[in-house]
């Protein structure tokens, strides 16, 4: 599926695409309608379908949306986005099933599936991350074709997490030994090898799983056929991290790069002068999009719960970032736009924190040491802070700044 930014999901779904393996309730009836998963629409005046961010102790929530989410009007994006989650959880439970294994095998494929990708077929991720559950060709688990074919590619994707490659490398869910009795977060861990701080992340999306199968129909306490649950076991324990999926700790995914004056966690932040590149084109000026900010922070409503990159978009008259993560934004910037721990940002700069979960956060600097944020005083609502209160608060991480840059805005 040709995806386009990330939709937001309710307080207990983890980040998309944890293949960092080291790496966020939306408007609350909004967010109950479904059950706890629900995709947040931002920003009043238009519909900004993009990232979301860690939270104090919570998993992350971002999604993926495919093609038949380009569409930023979409009257309905809630309901097609949780029939996407249900069609895609069928397809995993299908090849549970064609193989005998038990509805417990289908639930650790969808806790891990909502971890990844929230149980979003995207194409894309954490570099040559792609799919539900975030396999990468480069690692051994398919071509790009195999996993993104259209009629076969998410029957390849499951196939490979419940069994892994007819080599034993990657390895797949029976391959663990022992995975059957072990937790069902363990069990998905076994599998994806993130960092060690990580592992219980998948542990926040047993309930959500559940309803997913529940609504799709699966039983999950479904025995398996005699034998089938460790059909592809090769006996190599319950872990350790093996390289199958290229995973880091995150401090080797998150270079540094561009030239700052670094600041100590805590101290003040200040007012620099440095002007935009030409390059840095956005439907709305800076002046436009501070104001507009102070004006949510204002008057705004309900709609920005873990929405931190939605929020910054729209701000600067974006439907949509372009982006999945918030630190993933950073990342991804030019070098030269990038300016690492330097606490003058210019006012209008886009600030971002790594946070304990994969999305990581991201404000607009307004100048005078204050920012607009999301949740930091009122889950859901843009609030006025120090830009320091992200640190003191949440104990995030302040990675830098960069200019309003948004090459794939929409």
């Amino acid at each position: 599926m040709d995806a386009r930014d990330a939709l937001n999901t309710a307080a207990n779904v983890g980040g998309a695409a944890l293949k960092l393996k080291a790496a966020v309730a939306a408007a609350v009836a909004f967010l109950l309608f479904i059950f706890g998963l629900g995709i947040m629409a931002g920003g009043s005046g238009g519909t900004a379908y993009a990232s979301s961010c860690g939270d104090r102790g919570q998993p992350d929530a971002d999604s993926g949306g495919g093609e038949d989410w380009e569409d930023p009007k979409d009257p309905n994006p809630a309901k097609r986005f949780r029939e996407q989650q249900i069609d895609n959880a069928k397809v995993i439970d299908g090849v549970a099933k064609e193989k005998g294994l038990s509805g417990r095998a289908t639930l650790v494929a969808l806790m891990t599936a909502l971890q990844e990708s929230t149980l979003i077929n995207i194409n894309y991720g954490d570099r040559d991350s792609i799919g539900l559950f975030q396999q990468r060709p480069s690692q051994g688990w398919g071509t790009r074709e195999q996993l993104m074919n259209p009629k076969t590619g998410r029957q390849y994707q499951a196939k490979m997490f419940f069994f892994g490659a007819d080599s034993g490398s990657p390895r797949g869910l029976t391959d663990i030994s022992g995975w059957e009795s072990m937790p069902l977060w363990k069990a998905a861990a076994s599998v994806q090898h993130p960092a060690k701080e990580y592992e219980k992340l998948y542990a926040g999306q047993e309930s959500p799983a559940r309803q997913i199968a529940t609504q799709a129909g699966i039983d999950v306490d479904r025995p398996g056929k005699p034998g089938a649950d460790t059909a592809g076991q090769t006996g190599g324990g319950t872990g350790g991290d093996d390289g199958a999926n290229g995973d880091q700790e995150p401090e080797d995914c998150y270079q540094e790069g561009g030239a700052g004056t670094p600041g100590k966690a805590g101290e003040p932040f200040h007012d620099g002068n440095a002007s935009w590149p030409e390059s840095v084109k956005n439907p709305r000026s800076t002046a436009d999009a501070i104001q507009w900010a102070r004006n949510e922070a204002k008057n705004g409503g309900k709609e920005w719960y873990r929405a931190c990159l939605a929020f910054v978009a729209r701000a600067y008259g974006w439907s949509f970032s372009g982006t999945t993560y918030a630190i993933d934004h950073y990342r991804n910037m030019p070098q030269s736009m990038k300016h690492d721990k330097d606490r003058n940002p210019p006012p209008g700069a886009l600030m971002f924190w790594s946070t304990k979960h994969r999305a990581g956060h991201v404000a607009i600097y307004l100048g005078g040491g204050n920012i607009a944020s999301n949740d930091i005083k009122r889950p859901g609502y843009i609030d006025v802070v120090p830009a320091t209160d992200i640190e003191t608060k949440w104990g995030a991480t302040y990675e830098g700044w960069a200019p309003p840059y948004f090459p794939a805005g929409g």
